[in-house]
Formats: structure tokens, sequence, C-alpha cells
């Protein structure tokens, strides 16, 4: 995992509108960068819909959420209308961006090995460095931990 005071490595990703992003276009504001296995799977709506009923606490710190996935862009469209999601969900189907954060590799469900991406999250500071690791994320009420922490 990359850790608190390591600079966030730069990115660009195709959100669910079809527009590129990257992390430079939010140099200096907060940044959570939050990786997740598949849209529309129980734990990732909960985590989603997390950041979605906080938003409103997001906005008023001019904190930028990007969730990221391996998901192609028609899913994330899907998932972001499903759910009313207010923030960009990045496609990284190849994993390069998931893998430079030390969030995707080899899993194991149901007896299946495969590869894909690990539900972890970073806060990156607005000077571009990470402030904040969260490996293994519990979905349920992460969002508001990512609040109470950035808020310390």
């Amino acid at each position: 995992m990359l850790a608190p005071g390591d600079d966030a490595p730069d990115f660009e990703l195709t959100d669910q509108h079809g527009d590129s992003v990257s992390l430079s276009d939010f140099r200096g504001e907060h940044v959570v960068v939050y990786f997740y296995p598949r849209a529309d799977t129980p734990g990732c709506t909960t985590e989603a819909c997390s950041f979605r009923d906080a938003w409103d606490d997001f906005t008023e710190r001019d904190i930028t959420v990007l969730g990221i996935s391996d998901d192609p862009v028609s899913d994330l469209d899907s998932f972001a209308e499903k759910y009313d999601l207010p923030f960009s969900l990045l496609s990284d189907e190849d994993g390069a961006v998931s893998t430079t954060y030390d969030s995707y590799g080899e899993k194991n469900m149901f007896g299946n090995t495969f590869d894909g991406v690990f539900r972890n999250t970073y806060v990156v500071a607005p000077d571009g460095t990470i402030e904040h690791v969260y490996e293994g994320v519990s979905p349920a009420g992460h969002a508001e931990e990512i609040l109470a922490d950035i808020d310390d």
C-alpha cells in the first residue's frame, strides 16, 4: 500500500459520462480516491450510497470523491443513474491505475481465482500527497469515517 506522505500517482480515466478525468485536475483540494470491486453489487452499493448520503458534507468541505473499479463505462453509467450518485465513477478496465495504488490483484471467491479490484481508499491532500490510507474497507459508514479523519 502507498503510505501517508507518498506522492499520489496521477492518472487519467474515463468517467460514467465518457469524460476524461485526471487526479491532477483537482490539485489544491482534498480528493477521496476509493477503489471498489464491482458496480451494483451489495457491498459496493452500500459504500457508494454512503458517499451519496454524505455528499453535502463532502461538498461543504470542498472534497472531491472519485470511485474506481474495473467495470466498463456503460456499467458505471447505469450504476450512477440507478442510485443517483453525484460523484465521478471511473473505469479502470485493465486494472492499471488500481495496480499503481496497490488495489488490484488475485482474488478468491466461491472457489474461483481471478484478478480484481480490492476495496481500498486513499485521501489525497491538496498538495498531491497521500494523507490517509484505508485498506480492506468496510463499506458501511466509510464516508463518515473519512470525514472524521479529514476534520481531525
